[in-house]
């Protein structure tokens, strides 16, 4: 019974006692008053309590026990929050356009009250919609190109988002924000900076840590910034704009290959590694903190091609040599290391690795350490690599040498080709 979702026992005998169920509006009287929305409870939980939504957008959980009074207010007449289609803004002459792809994530989702979990179910014209803000910035025209959750965005997927955005490279846009879940952002950024190095108009990534029905979201501000980023920076690029931290005074513009998620929850999830962040957008100020050198002038040509036989093996001690030889029996064509310290793994390694080097497979090295620059020349094991054939891979973040590897091995033709591109900088994924 759907109503009652998650309830049993004790509990679903309450509900039913009281004639309320799972998305009922109600208001109880316990150590204080509380209103919110009746939500289905969770596999294997106890027959004890109940689990309210409050109006703030948090859950608790009530011991029924201690419930004086319940009163339902009215009984939620959708399985769902209904998602408000408002009308399409009207354009507002001489103000720039900006075309916004969604992708799905946090940032275009919703709670569902039936099932207590937070679905993608916003379009990217309702995310527009939804924040009036941004047609007094801009002219919005939007399209929602994926409903996906960050964890199930792929290469195929980046592949998809690149050839859409290459469609607008001679369009008049002043800028592409594209709505992605957090979780695989940075991923996704890095494929793009290196497939569409040169686009003549900055990209933007940008999500939420928090969905967009809930008090303290960050998904109408970030939207924001990334809307007044394109149109005051003057810059080109791919970019991923995010708070800069806790407070909403501030969001921090990163680099697209040189930024990371460090934090699973907070809003300033993301941070650039080994700098501050590409620019500040504070209100209407946008402050820069890159010189104009920074990003090389690149002719734009389009190589939007990817081989996903790149593996990213993370070193440990203890680590089994086997799991690298059935590696290299799968047929893949690169490995990132992600070493410790300087770039290094174990002598246990050593083997399999020179097995690696003999098939032609490319062997590139990173670090574990979030700050830093690979330096195998140090110590003796560094040395050892590199005679295995192992090449250092400077400060490029782990993920980023992994993206770079794949989309390298989809555009060129042999290996030297490779490891020439591969220790080339060609967008900011190599830092001084």
């Amino acid at each position: 019974m759907s109503e009652y979702r998650g309830y049993e026992g004790d509990s679903l005998e309450f509900l039913k006692t009281n004639q309320v169920s799972v998305g009922d509006s109600v208001k109880i009287l316990a150590d204080i008053t509380y209103s919110g929305i009746i939500m289905p409870r969770y596999e294997h939980s106890d027959d004890k309590h109940i689990v309210l939504k409050l109006r703030s957008g948090y859950n608790i959980g009530l011991e029924i026990e201690k419930i004086e009074k319940i009163e339902k207010i009215e009984k939620i007449k959708s399985a769902e929050i209904i998602v408000q289609q408002d009308e399409k803004l009207e354009k507002v002459a001489g103000l720039p356009k900006i075309l916004l792809l969604s992708t799905g994530g946090t940032i275009a989702s919703k709670i569902n009250y039936r099932t207590g979990a937070v679905t993608p179910v916003l379009t990217a014209e309702e995310l527009n919609s939804s924040v009036p803000e941004l047609a007094k910035i801009a002219n919005i025209d939007a399209e929602a190109l994926l409903l996906e959750y960050s964890e199930n965005i792929m290469p195929e997927h980046w592949l998809q988002i690149a050839e859409k955005i290459n469609e607008y490279s001679k369009s008049d846009y002043s800028g592409i924000i594209i709505a992605q879940g957090t979780d695989t952002m940075h991923y996704t950024s890095s494929f793009l900076s290196f497939a569409l190095a040169g686009f003549p108009i900055p990209i933007v990534l940008v999500g939420s840590q928090r969905s967009s029905d809930r008090a303290s979201s960050d998904a109408a501000l970030n939207l924001i910034g990334a809307t007044k980023f394109i149109t005051k920076s003057n810059t080109k690029g791919v970019y991923i704009v995010m708070h800069q931290d806790e407070n909403d005074d501030t969001l921090a513009c990163h680099v697209g290959t040189r930024v990371r998620k460090n934090h699973t929850s907070k809003r300033g999830a993301f941070q650039t590694i080994g700098d501050n962040p590409a620019f500040i957008i504070a209100e209407n100020q946008i402050q820069k903190n890159i010189s104009e050198n920074f990003f090389k002038i690149n002719e734009f040509q389009p190589r939007i091609k990817l081989d996903t036989r790149v593996a990213l093996v993370k070193y440990y001690p203890g680590y089994n040599p086997k799991l690298l030889d059935q590696i290299i029996e799968m047929g893949y064509k690169g490995i990132i290391f992600e070493g410790t310290g300087l770039g290094h793994i174990g002598n246990t390694m050593y083997e399999s690795v020179k097995k690696a080097n003999e098939k032609g497979i490319f062997l590139g090295m990173t670090s574990q350490c979030i700050d830093g620059r690979i330096r195998m020349t140090v110590y003796e094991s560094g040395r050892d690599l590199l005679d295995l054939g192992i090449i250092p891979l400077e400060n490029m973040i782990p993920e980023v040498a992994l993206v770079k590897a794949m989309w390298t091995m989809g555009n060129v033709q042999n290996g030297e080709e490779m490891k020439k591109i591969m220790l080339e900088n060609i967008a900011s994924e190599l830092s001084s």
